[in-house]
This record gives structure tokens, sequence and C-alpha cells, in this order.
């Protein structure tokens, strides 16, 4: 095994980087060295698993394994309690190579492995205020990244994503959002409500050079007719009137979000992509539904004069610092 540098009494980091080891084994060090190491870097070797040794570093913070041939991060990984920052960019880590659980973590970066998937037990991380998820071959985000309200920074640029999942929208603390170099054709609208976000980059994507208008349209069903008359109409019913099956299908009612429509749909609706104007510059695709073809094919001068509420049409310029399109 490789010889790397000692410790000093006062030394809290470690730097192990770049030395071509293949194994690693701290168990020589005594207890009380191993308590002081705060930071370890073990970028650039050739290690293609987690050193079992590293595990028992319990005053670990900062553990950087860039640049290796990583493809499973074992279960004694949550040892690791006071882990805040872990660097794992340019391994061979997929979706099924963690544990069920990681704690405490305030910054992960995965970027440049072969993650397919963002697992869902990502939620656990509740602490997480950085995730780094570039270069990997991502082509969907689950609803549980939503669940990271601490998050200040998302990077998710160079996957495959094609959607961004309005539930997004809870993610309050975000300051940067960087998806370029995906295959967007439009942002949900629920990507208004970010009202901290700076930062916000898509170039790389189709957005940003065509715009996509689908408007396919199922005719509604007879209880989606029903039902939409029930709910526009404010008809009154007791909860004996009606089976509790139909009872919960009217609470699913969505309103039309045309301000001139006073309707609202179920399941048959029209997918309608709009510009909005971000920072008085940017016209950027963002899609929402509509209870109709009418809605999105208004008679009027303005094409989309109907389709459009005033209070959405613009993004006031100091939401966003920076919209980064090339």
């Amino acid at each position: 095994m490789a010889r790397f540098p000692s410790m000093d009494d006062k030394c809290a980091v470690l730097h192990l980087s770049r030395l071509h080891l293949d194994d690693l084994n701290l168990d020589h060090l005594a207890d009380s060295k191993r308590k002081q190491i705060q930071q370890l870097h073990l970028a650039y070797n050739r290690l293609s698993f987690l050193p079992p040794s590293v595990c028992f570093l319990s005053n670990l913070e900062y553990l950087d394994m860039s640049n290796n041939a990583l493809t499973v991060i074992p279960d004694d990984f949550m040892r690791l309690t006071n882990l805040k920052t872990f660097v794992a960019k340019n391994n061979l880590l997929n979706e099924f190579s963690f544990p069920k659980e990681f704690e405490c973590m305030q910054s992960l970066s995965l970027g440049g492995n072969r993650l397919k998937n963002i697992p869902s037990e990502i939620e656990n991380l509740i602490s997480l205020e950085m995730l780094y998820l570039g270069g990997n071959l991502i082509s969907s985000i689950p609803p549980e990244v939503s669940n990271l309200t601490s998050l200040r920074y998302l990077v998710l640029c160079d996957n495959r994503i094609q959607s961004i999942p309005p539930q997004l929208n809870k993610l309050h603390s975000l300051l940067s959002l960087s998806l370029h170099n995906n295959l967007l054709t439009f942002l949900p609208r629920e990507i208004l409500s970010l009202v901290h976000l700076q930062e916000l980059s898509l170039r790389g994507n189709p957005l940003v050079v065509r715009f996509i208008k689908d408007m396919t349209y199922d005719p509604p069903s007879l209880i989606e007719l029903a039902g939409r008359t029930v709910k526009s109409q404010n008809l009154r019913f007791r909860s004996c009137d009606l089976p509790s099956n139909l009872i919960h299908y009217l609470n699913l009612a969505s309103e039309c979000p045309n301000p001139k429509c006073a309707g609202v749909y179920f399941d048959s609706c029209v997918r309608h992509i709009k510009f909005v104007d971000f920072c008085g510059k940017y016209r950027l695709p963002l899609m929402h539904y509509l209870c109709s073809p009418q809605c999105s094919s208004p008679c009027s001068s303005n094409p989309q004069s109907d389709a459009e509420s005033e209070e959405e049409n613009s993004v006031p310029a100091d939401r966003l610092q920076r919209v980064l399109l090339g």
C-alpha cells in the first residue's frame, strides 16, 4: 500500500489525493488521531470502494472521493454522523449505489456518474443546501426533491431531463437552478412561485431555440361534464346525496387559469404553452392547463390576451438577477 504523509497533533485535514491508492487503511492511527480528522481528501486515486476505516472517522465533516472508480457506498457510511459535505464526482455510481438514508448532509456532489434516476430517498436529506447532479443520465426529477426545503443550489445540468415537476415550487429557499444542456421544451408555470430564485440557467435546451405548442384535447366524459356543471354553477349538495367516490371526484376539480373563464376541469384539459417575460428581456415558454380549446384560441385581436393574466405575464426584474440562455 502506498505511503502517505503523517499528521501532526493539530492537523484536522488529511490530504491523500493523487497518490494512486487502490486501498487505504487508517487502522494504524490512534483513536486520538482519528478523532482529529475533519476533512479527508481522496480524489484522483484508484479506489473502487469506500475504505472501511474511513467510516470510523467519527468527527469527519468533509469527504472528497472524486475521480475514483466507486460503484457503491456501503451502509457503514451512515456511521459518519457529522459529515456535512460529500463529494463523489466522476465515479461509477448509479441510483442503486447508495444506502437508504443519509443524515445531516448539507452538500452532496455526485456529478459525472451514471445516475439514471434520482433515488426517492433523497427526501431524507432534510438539511441539504446544495445538490449537484450534473453530468449524469437523469431523465426525470422525482417529486420527492420538493421536500428538500432547505435547498439553496440545485444543479441538474448536462442530463436528459424533459420536464420539471410543478412540485418544485415548494423549494422556497432556492437561489440557483441550473438546468442547461437538457431536453426541456417548456417550464411549468409553478416556477414563478420560486420567489427567492436569483439564477436560472437554461442554455442548451430546445425551449431556448424553438417554441412548442401542443393542442391535444380529449373530449370530456359524461362524468366530467356533470362535474363541471356542479362546480361551475356552485350547485349545493349534501354528503348523503352522492356516493363518496363522486364527492371525492368533485373535490379534484382544477380551476381554469384563464382569467376570463370561470370554468373547471378534471381529466380533460388542453396543455397550453405561453411566453412569459423574465427580467423584461427573455421570453420563455411556460406550460399551464386550460379547460377547453376555446380558452387557448380566444376571438381577440391579441391571440394571447384572454389566455394570460396580467399578473402572470411578467416577472419583476429584481426577481431573477441572471437568466442564462447562451
